[in-house]
């Protein structure tokens, strides 16, 4: 099944406008994502619980004072947020996003926050709003894998990026899936049917023209954190049934080895 931008944009502006479960919903959770306590607490109320990450690139960054940070699929601006304290106020952040409901989320949260150095802007991040080696930093969480032109998605990386600029996002990436988990669109737009390997993330940088690029971290599911996210997407009476919880759990342990969150940081000649 062929995903769209459209698609994915519908799911994740469901998720935010919705009270209800949606397919991304129990991805949600920053403090599972790698956020600790004492970041949390720097954030608005309620922030955190619109979250879709898979990790923390500001936290495990050297983002400096008086820097520019872009965030590729910045969704409701946790990330943000974290970046416009370490750069100050003599820095500035960028948020680009392709959903309308996220973005508006984002601003309502920047506005809480009280930062005036967070800009937002629409777009896709396979073509960036954003001006020519302008940026010191990109980051992204868990939102490449979504992307059906991925190598598109790391020119545009190197493009924005300064020389020696950086990146570090986290992201899914995943070898040998099912064929099945390969065609779901649901299981694409819940982060596992369109994730590349390890290997093909570094090959897309190096083809862009980063001169280091690594996997500095790895973070893996178990099938219990694996059957929530995929019952997170059907309707109550199904994902409220104990059968339901233990039937994914099982489908999903033999791909525990196969799909796991990556830390990824390159650096621009």
């Amino acid at each position: 099944m062929n995903i769209t931008h459209e698609n994915i944009a519908e799911e994740y502006g469901n998720a935010v406008t919705s009270n209800a479960k949606g397919i991304v919903a129990q991805t949600g959770n920053a403090k599972f994502a790698g956020y600790s306590v004492g970041e949390l607490q720097l954030i608005p109320e309620g922030v955190a619980e619109t979250s879709f990450g898979c990790g923390n690139p500001v936290g495990f960054s050297e983002v400096q004072p008086g820097q520019t940070v872009l965030d590729l699929g910045c969704g409701g601006g946790l990330d943000l947020i974290l970046a416009a304290g370490k750069v100050g106020a003599t820095g500035k952040v960028i948020g680009v996003d392709m959903t309308d409901e996220m973005l508006t989320l984002a601003r309502k949260n920047i506005a809480k926050s009280g930062f005036t150095n967070i800009e937002v802007k629409k777009g896709k991040i396979e073509d960036l709003p954003i001006d020519s080696q302008s940026v010191d930093w990109v980051i992204s969480n868990c939102v490449i894998n979504l992307a059906p032109e991925k190598q598109t998605v790391f020119n545009e990386i190197a493009r924005v990026l300064k020389p020696r600029g950086q990146m570090l996002v986290s992201d899914i990436v995943a070898e040998n899936l099912p064929f099945w988990v390969r065609r779901s669109g649901l299981l694409t737009v819940a982060c596992a049917g369109g994730a590349i390997s390890e290997a093909e993330y570094l090959s897309g940088l190096a083809k862009a023209g980063f001169a280091t690029y690594r996997v500095i971290a790895r973070e893996y599911y178990n099938a219990g954190q694996m059957a929530s996210i995929a019952t997170s997407a059907l309707p109550d009476f199904l994902a409220k049934r104990a059968f339901t919880r233990h039937l994914l759990t099982h489908i999903a342990m033999p791909i525990t080895k196969n799909l796991w969150s990556a830390r990824i940081h390159a650096i621009k000649a």
